[in-house]
C-alpha cells in the first residue's frame, strides 16, 4: 500500500470503508442515497470518498438496481429521412436536454428496414435498455406490441390512433391544420389544395381532417381532386404539387403537411411559373429551419417539437423509476401540446 493506505490504482469500496471506519454495506447505502444512515456516518463516508477520489462503478450500481441506466430513442424511418427531416433532430435535442442532468445514456436507433427491425428486436429482447422512446410510428408497426410483450416501458411521439393505449406525447395536429386553412381563407384564397403525409401516420390523417373541417366550417365543399397524398419528403412534395397543378391549374393556395414537402411544392410551383404568394399562397407545418430559410419565408404551423422530446423523456423516466416488476408498457397518459401559426411572406 502507499502512504495513504491505498493499494494503488482506482480506489475501491473496501478502501473507502476502511478509511471511514464503517462496513462495506454502509458505504454502499450512503453512495446510493439511502436514508437509513446517520448524518455522522454519512459525513464520514463522504469525507473518505473525497479524500480517496473514489468514483462509484455505475455499471455495478445499475446491475444491483436491476437497471441499465440507458434508454433507446427508436425511429422506425430510413436513414435518408432522418437526416433530411429537421423534426427528428429537434426531438433528439429535447430528449437530450431532459437527460442532461441524469446518468442515463441515450441510445439512438434507426429501424427503417425489415433487417434493422429484426436486429432491433433482438437487441431489445436482451433487456439492454430500461425504456424506449418511439418516434414516428406508422399504423400496423409491430414495435409497440413487441415492447409491451417484453415489458419494456415505452413512450411514443404521435398517437397511432384516437384510441392510443401507450403513454404518448403529441401536438394538436387537427387544430393546427385547421388554423392554417382558415388563414388562407381569410386571405381570400378560394381554391385551396393540400399535400398530406402518409395516411398510415395518425398525425398526417389528423392534418387532413383539419383541412376538411376548416373548409366545411367556412361553407366550402371539399374537392377530392385538391388532395394529394405524399410521404413527408421534399421529392414527394414536388410530385404531389405536380399532380395538383395537373388536376386543378387554377388553384391559388396550398397547405402542405410538412415544411419539407412545402419546399418541394415551392420548387414545382416555380418551375410552372407560379409566383408565391401572388399566384399561389403556400403554408407548411412544423415551423422548422426549412420554413425560415425558404424564399419567400414560409408561413408554417409551429409544433413545440423540442418540448415534445423533453416531455417524452420525462414521462419515460418517471415510468422507469417507478417500475417494480411492471408487466408491460400498456396504459398511460396522453399529453397533447398546442401548436400556433407563424405567418410569413409565403401566404
Amino acid at each position: 500500500m502507499n502512504g495513504n493506505g491505498r493499494s494503488g490504482g482506482r480506489p475501491t469500496l473496501e478502501e473507502v470503508a476502511v478509511r471511514a471506519g464503517v462496513g462495506r454495506g454502509t458505504v454502499s447505502r450512503v453512495i446510493n442515497g439511502s436514508s437509513k444512515v446517520s448524518e455522522q456516518t454519512k459525513a464520514a463516508v463522504e469525507a473518505a470518498v473525497t479524500e480517496l477520489g473514489y468514483v462509484p462503478n455505475r455499471a455495478a450500481r445499475a446491475l444491483a438496481a436491476n437497471r441499465n441506466d440507458a434508454i433507446a430513442l427508436v425511429i422506425p424511418e430510413p436513414e435518408a429521412r432522418f437526416f433530411a427531416e429537421p423534426y427528428f433532430s429537434e426531438v433528439v435535442r429535447g430528449v437530450g436536454a431532459a437527460l442532461a442532468e441524469t446518468d442515463i445514456q441515450l441510445v439512438l436507433t434507426l429501424a427503417g428496414s425489415d433487417r434493422e427491425r429484426r436486429r432491433l428486436a433482438q437487441y431489445l429482447s436482451g433487456h439492454r435498455v430500461d425504456g424506449v422512446l418511439l418516434v414516428s410510428v406508422h399504423a400496423g408497426d409491430p414495435l409497440p406490441e413487441l415492447l409491451a410483450e417484453l415489458g419494456i416501458p415505452t413512450v411514443i411521439s404521435g398517437r397511432r390512433s384516437a384510441a392510443e393505449t401507450l403513454p404518448c406525447v403529441d401536438s394538436d395536429n387537427l387544430a393546427g391544420a385547421a388554423e392554417a386553412v382558415r388563414h388562407l381563407l381569410d386571405r381570400g384564397r378560394r381554391t385551396i389544395a393540400t399535400i398530406t403525409g402518409p395516411l398510415d401516420v395518425y398525425g398526417a390523417h389528423c392534418r387532413l381532417d383539419g383541412y376538411r373541417q376548416a373548409l366545411a366550417a367556412a361553407g366550402r365543399p371539399v374537392d377530392e381532386r385538391l388532395i394529394a397524398v405524399a410521404d413527408f419528403t421534399e421529392e414527394g412534395g414536388r410530385r404531389a404539387m405536380r399532380e395538383l397543378l395537373e388536376r386543378s391549374p387554377s388553384l391559388d393556395a396550398v397547405f402542405a403537411s410538412s415544411d419539407v414537402m412545402a419546399a418541394g411544392a415551392r420548387r414545382e410551383l416555380r418551375a410552372a411559373g407560379r409566383r408565391i404568394p401572388h399566384d399561389v399562397a403556400l403554408v407548411g407545418f412544423d415551423d422548422s429551419v426549412v420554413a425560415r430559410h425558404m424564399d419567400p419565408p414560409l408561413t408554417s404551423v409551429r409544433q413545440p417539437i423540442e418540448e415534445m422530446g423533453r416531455t417524452m423523456a420525462r414521462m419515460l423516466l418517471e415510468r422507469v423509476s417507478g417500475r417494480r416488476g411492471s408487466a408491460g408498457a400498456a396504459g398511460g397518459p396522453a399529453v397533447v401540446l398546442p401548436n400556433r401559426l407563424v405567418v410569413r411572406e409565403s401566404s
